[in-house]
């Protein structure tokens, strides 16, 4: 079985009182990267290794540092936040800048190559419920 993994931009943030109390210019704004509705789609194939490559330049650095564990789990087929999400395949992150922080959603694409693999494929449950929730 192949797997992708697809990134969501939710929402981003701007705390202008932390930005104004502690940034070298108090007037930062919100993150020039991203957007809400942006998605990207990361393949992890012989041909294309958009992990190994931090997608070619085009993910912000930090952000990358903070969801790349979640985005890896994905690409090799695991379970990205077991009894935590309401779905194993997803995970809601945010990048570290405390600030302007980034909320996304990282989502494993399971995509089967045989019969056998869509078939096992259908019959899996990757809910995860109220009563089996890890809350740490």
């Amino acid at each position: 079985m192949q797997h992708e993994c697809k990134i969501t931009v939710l929402e981003t943030k701007v705390f202008t009182d932390y930005q104004e109390k502690y940034l070298a210019d108090p007037k930062s704004g919100p993150c020039p990267c991203f957007k809400a509705g942006d998605t990207f789609l990361l393949k992890r194939t012989a041909e294309c290794d958009d992990f190994y490559h931090l997608m070619n330049g085009k993910f912000c650095g930090e952000a990358w540092d903070a969801i790349s564990r979640y985005v890896y789990t994905a690409l090799q087929g695991g379970s990205i936040m077991h009894k935590w999400t309401n779905d194993d395949r997803m995970m809601i992150a945010c990048c570290n800048d405390g600030t302007r922080p980034v909320i996304f959603k990282i989502e494993r694409i399971d995509i089967p190559e045989t019969e056998e693999e869509r078939l096992w494929l259908a019959k899996q449950d990757f809910t995860n419920h109220a009563d089996d929730a890890y809350t740490g």
